[in-house]
C-alpha cells in the first residue's frame, strides 16, 4: 500500500467510525508506528487536514469547526505532482500582477501558501517562480482596492451598486445606478459591462474611473449572455456601438509576419498575398481604439475602406503633422 492509498484509507476510517485509535490505525494499514506518525503529520500539517488527537475518547478523529464557513473544502482525488504544483505557483503569480485591484490575489495567497507546504521546498520555490518569471504591464492604470472589492462583491451577489463615475473625455462626473453583469480584463486595465439606469441601457465602465461605489440591497437587473455579447461582442475593442462597419487594412511585407500571428478580433479575417503583404479584415463599431492600433504601425499600414475610416485616420494624422512639425 503506497502512502496516497493510506491517506484514503485513514480518512475512511476516521469516518466511518469518528474516533480511531493509533493501534488500530496501525494495524489496518500494516505500518511502522513511525511510518503511520510521519502519515498523520503530513496529513496535518501539508495537506491541512482537520485530524486531532483526543485524549479523553482515546483515539484520533476529524475536527468541527467553530466557523462553519471556515472549514476546509475537500476535493476527493485531486493530488499534484511536482511539476503541476509548480504550474500552479506560476499562474499564482501571473495571477497576483494581473489582479492590480486586489480582487482576487488576497484570496488566492492562502492556496499559495498550500502549495509552498506541498512542495516541501517552502519559499525557496515560490523565490524562484517569482525571479524568473516577469509580467510588464503596458498602460496599466490603478485601481482603488475598495471599489474594486465592492465591484466584484455587486457582481457575485447579483445587488445593484451607487456609483460615481467621471468620464475620461470629458471629466464630468455623474452619479449612477447600475447593475454589474461582467467584469472584463482588457489590455491591462478592468472594464465593467453593466446596465445603467440613469441612461437605461447598457453601458461599458472603465473600473478605475469610478471615484465611488456603494453596494445597494436592490436586486441587479438581469440581462443575457447573448444582448451582452450583442453589443460588446461584435466591435474591434472595449468601444461597443449598434452599427457595426468592417475595417479593410493592408500591411507591408514587414510587418505581415507579425501582424499575420495576432488575433485583433474573434471574426477577423485575414490572408497573405502574392508580393508578402497582408490583408486584414476585421469589424469594428467607434474607431477611435482601432485608429490607434492603425497609426503604430505608421506607414507599414494602409487603410482600404471604409471611406469614413480612412477619412478618420488622414485627419488623425494630419493632426499630428501640425503638432511637431
Amino acid at each position: 500500500m503506497d502512502r496516497t492509498e493510506r491517506f484514503y484509507k485513514i480518512e475512511k476510517l476516521l469516518r466511518q467510525h469518528k474516533i480511531v485509535s493509533f493501534a488500530a490505525l496501525q494495524a489496518a494499514l500494516e505500518v511502522s508506528r513511525a511510518t503511520l506518525k510521519r502519515d498523520l503529520d503530513y496529513l496535518r500539517n501539508r495537506l491541512n487536514a482537520p485530524i486531532e488527537w483526543s485524549r479523553a475518547a482515546g483515539g484520533y478523529r476529524f475536527t468541527a469547526p467553530a466557523d462553519p464557513a471556515s472549514a476546509a473544502h475537500e476535493l476527493p482525488g485531486l493530488w499534484f505532482s511536482s511539476t503541476e504544483i509548480h504550474a500552479l505557483l506560476t499562474m499564482q503569480h501571473l495571477l497576483s500582477n494581473l489582479d492590480a485591484g486586489g480582487l482576487l490575489t488576497h484570496h488566492v495567497a492562502p492556496l499559495m501558501n498550500r502549495l509552498n507546504a506541498l512542495l516541501g521546498g517552502a519559499e525557496t520555490e515560490a523565490v524562484q517562480v517569482r525571479h524568473r518569471v516577469r509580467i510588464i504591464g503596458l498602460a496599466q492604470r490603478s485601481v482603488q482596492p475598495q471599489h474594486f472589492q465592492r465591484v466584484g462583491t455587486a457582481l457575485v451577489q447579483r445587488k445593484r451598486l451607487a456609483l460615481t463615475y467621471t468620464a475620461r473625455g470629458t471629466g464630468q462626473a455623474t452619479e449612477r445606478e447600475v447593475s454589474p453583469l461582467r467584469l472584463v480584463h482588457y489590455r491591462d486595465n478592468w472594464y465593467l459591462d453593466a446596465w445603467c439606469h440613469l441612461r437605461r441601457g447598457l453601458r461599458n465602465f472603465a473600473v478605475d474611473a469610478i471615484t465611488d461605489a456603494h453596494l445597494l440591497d436592490t436586486p441587479a437587473k438581469e440581462v443575457s449572455d447573448a444582448k451582452l455579447d450583442a453589443l460588446f461582442g461584435p466591435s474591434y475593442g472595449i468601444f461597443s456601438g449598434s452599427r457595426i462597419r468592417w475595417a479593410r487594412l493592408r500591411f507591408t511585407p514587414e510587418r505581415a509576419r507579425w501582424v499575420a500571428s495576432e488575433q485583433w478580433h474573434p471574426q477577423q479575417e485575414g490572408k497573405l498575398q502574392a508580393d508578402g503583404s497582408y490583408l486584414l479584415r476585421l469589424p469594428y463599431a467607434d474607431h477611435r481604439e482601432l485608429i490607434m492600433d492603425i497609426l503604430k504601425h505608421g506607414t507599414h499600414c494602409e487603410v482600404l475602406g471604409p471611406p469614413s475610416l480612412r477619412q478618420a485616420v488622414a485627419e488623425e494624422v494630419g493632426k499630428m503633422g501640425e503638432k511637431y512639425f
